[in-house]
């Protein structure tokens, strides 16, 4: 990496990392720690919403979910906008009334104490496991750019953020999410524009787009009704709506973030703004994808996306061999799949449909051909290493950004992957700190102690919390898909804690003893078929697990209430 992309990177990040830390020099109660001083505006509302669910995962991974499975993952977003509508109407009044540090505060009002630290837990084992994952994806980044074991980079990127994050808690949180989101936005316009140009002189935009349709990479909408099928238009609009349910209106990271309103009103409209913004935001992303796409189709890619496997590889000669032998196939195809989609782009301008639809049979043959040539280079690597992990979707952006990108740029694009760790990580720490220090620590075990001992308890949870993160991520492996992997752990536990929710909110003659009962049930029901979808016994889309979760929730805590008055 040149120096000026060091200077651009490590300027933009550590600019970031000392702007909190001058921000937040007088944050010295608890209260401010934990809360702020909830003096923020609306947009900073919106912008730091928007930034702790934007991780460095979205931006590493994204791009390469639309590059292998085209753009129907923005359906997962259609449910967005009328879950923060909901919120806005039926929830943030109420937290805003009980004037509470967390969301769980509410659970003990309403049930008891149990249900409180149930629900809690619940969200410390989720968050915990996400904040290890968002720690390892830019750590992947990190390593693979230096050249620096996993494991150190993991040390070294988590440490960053756990410093910062025990210095000035929630307000370091917000006051830095603004600039980290401009860096973010701004750094992913700036891919998008330059994919464009950096086209072959005689494909055009329209050319780009055009072929990316035809491959059916352009797939948004999907109006089939599959319960299996991951993303369309029904698991992205009804199950992920309880999932944005239950992440911003019970998942402390989020609620946190705008409980820093300067009044409900700036926390409404803070959430609307998210709302409005965040499904033109990930159509971006997954646009920059599809862009990454068709740019590899007239510049050849690698063979493998993830270098540092293919290293390993070369230490093995008889299997290196193989391996560059494929290589040398690889680009043969690549310039004959080259001249297919040329002819294919020539006969979409002729707007001859015989021609188009051959065109597009062998384009697409070719791509299977790409694909069985990518398996077979995966079990060389397999063979060499056999705990090498040879899904390497999550590769593809990064691969582009660090080959093909100006000097400065590349820079400033690796500072958005950072910038969006940074945001996130931090305020999953901070949250996980609040909940435990609050809804646990203080209110079940040290309830009188001066507000000098729960700062410093804050931030010694802090420290501990992302010990704990650092653990998660130097033992993690890649899923499938790491945005999908962060998903899929939202989605295990988040219906059962809306569930939760939703029966305190509008169940009011359920009392603690049958939702708590209900709560267990339902989270042992969801597990077991994520296990079965897992295994390929039962399946069903990870985000149908939300409101499953949910109903089951309310569903038994209406019987055992039922049956609790007739005994």
């Amino acid at each position: 990496m040149h120096l000026l992309d060091w200077i651009v990177m490590l300027g933009s990040l550590l600019g970031i990392v000392v702007y909190g830390v001058w921000r937040t020099r007088h944050v010295m109660s608890a209260r401010s720690y934990l809360q702020g001083d909830r003096d923020m505006k609306w947009w900073t509302v919106g912008l730091s919403i928007m930034a702790t669910q934007a991780s460095a995962i979205t931006f590493l991974s994204t791009p390469g979910q639309a590059y292998d499975d085209g753009m129907r993952f923005v359906q997962f977003y259609f449910g967005m906008p009328f879950a923060m509508v909901f919120l806005c109407i039926f929830v943030l009044p109420i937290y805003y009334r009980l004037n509470v540090y967390t969301a769980y505060e509410y659970l003990e009002s309403r049930f008891d104490l149990r249900m409180r630290t149930f629900t809690a837990l619940l969200f410390l084992i989720q968050r915990g496991l996400a904040a290890g994952i968002t720690i390892y994806a830019p750590s992947i980044v990190l390593s693979a750019i230096l050249g620096w074991s996993l494991n150190g980079t993991i040390l070294f990127m988590g440490g960053v953020v756990i410093l910062y994050t025990a210095f000035g808690g929630t307000k370091a949180v917000s006051v830095t999410q603004m600039q980290q989101m401009t860096i973010i936005l701004t750094g992913m316009v700036i891919a998008g524009l330059l994919l464009v140009w950096q086209l072959p002189p005689d494909v055009s935009f329209q050319d780009a787009l055009n072929v990316a349709g035809r491959l059916d990479k352009l797939n948004v909408l999907d109006f089939k009704f599959d319960p299996s099928n991951r993303y369309n238009f029904w698991s992205g609009t009804l199950g992920a709506f309880f999932l944005f349910l239950s992440y911003f209106g019970a998942d402390q990271s989020q609620v946190s973030r705008y409980l820093t309103g300067k009044s409900l009103s700036e926390s409404r409209l803070g959430l609307l703004f998210n709302g409005l913004l965040k499904v033109p935001m990930q159509f971006l992303i997954l646009f920059v994808g599809i862009l990454v796409f068709t740019f590899f189709q007239f510049t050849q890619p690698p063979l493998h996306f993830n270098q540092s496997n293919v290293a390993l590889l070369e230490k093995t000669p008889a299997i290196a061999s193989q391996y560059r032998q494929l290589e040398a196939q690889h680009g043969e195809l690549f310039q004959e799949k080259q001249k297919e989609v040329r002819q294919l782009i020539t006969a979409i301008d002729r707007q001859d449909e015989a021609q188009i639809q051959d065109q597009r049979i062998k384009v697409k043959s070719l791509i299977d051909k790409d694909a069985q040539m990518r398996q077979a280079a995966d079990s060389l690597i397999i063979r060499s290493s056999p705990q090498a992990q040879v899904k390497d979707t999550d590769y593809v952006f990064i691969t582009y950004v660090t080959k093909y990108l100006p000097i400065g740029i590349v820079g400033l694009l690796l500072s958005v992957i950072f910038a969006a760790g940074m945001s996130s990580t931090s305020s999953e720490l901070n949250a996980l700190a609040t909940t435990t220090l609050v809804d646990i620590y203080r209110r079940s075990f040290v309830k009188d102690k001066s507000d000098r001992h729960y700062l410093y308890a804050s931030k010694a949870l802090t420290i501990g919390w992302g010990l704990l993160a650092l653990f998660f991520a130097i033992t993690a492996r890649l899923f499938e898909n790491l945005i999908q992997a962060v998903n899929i752990i939202g989605s295990v536990f988040y219906g059962v804690i809306l569930g939760i929710f939703i029966t305190a909110f509008f169940l009011k003659k359920v009392q603690g003893r049958a939702v708590f009962y209900a709560a267990i049930i339902a989270e042992a029901v969801v597990i077991t078929v994520y296990f079965l979808d897992k295994y390929d016994i039962f399946k069903l889309a990870f985000l149908w697990f939300n409101l499953l979760g949910c109903g089951l929730v309310m569903l038994l805590a209406l019987l055992f209430q039922g049956m609790s008055r007739r005994l």
